[in-house]
């Protein structure tokens, strides 16, 4: 499974803006430096968060960007669909919507197993905890089996 770099970008884009929240808005320029982020592809994957009600844009001298609302209450499931859409998908379809035949047929509980993991993960990390480091404990264990996982 791979994680694009617009979602890439944009989870680690959301959460400096997390970080920063109680300075003010923050210049997209400011966000592409301080994550490495091409600042072009940065402007286009704000105006995804705008669109999706997750950032708010400000004018002027004083302008940028910031959370449009609290960081404990936006997932990085919520970064990632805005700027990608649905977290799992099979050739273009939601695993729920396919059929296999055969002694393919079983897959399908794979990919719809996938999809409600990737969802779990996803959805239980906050921005907050990102910024905090906290991330919730059964996150945290998950990533305790990662090696051996990668050993085998």
């Amino acid at each position: 499974m791979r994680i694009s770099a617009r979602a890439d970008y944009a989870v680690r884009a959301a959460a400096e803006l997390a970080a920063a929240d109680h300075d003010g808005p923050v210049r997209a320029e400011a966000l592409a430096r301080a994550q490495d982020i091409p600042h072009r592809f940065l402007e286009g994957i704000l105006s995804d968060l705008r669109r999706d009600g997750l950032v708010t844009s400000h004018r002027g001298a004083g302008g940028g960007y910031r959370l449009a609302r609290s960081a404990d209450s936006i997932t990085v499931a919520d970064v990632v669909r805005a700027v990608d859409g649905p977290l799992v998908f099979v050739r273009g379809t939601r695993p729920s919507d396919l059929e296999f035949q055969g002694p393919a047929a079983p897959l399908l509980h794979v990919w719809v197993a996938l999809r409600a993991n990737v969802r779990a993960v996803l959805e239980a990390v906050s921005l907050a905890d990102l910024v905090d480091g906290t991330l919730p404990d059964d996150i945290r264990a998950l990533t305790q089996g990662e090696s051996a996982w990668a050993n085998s």
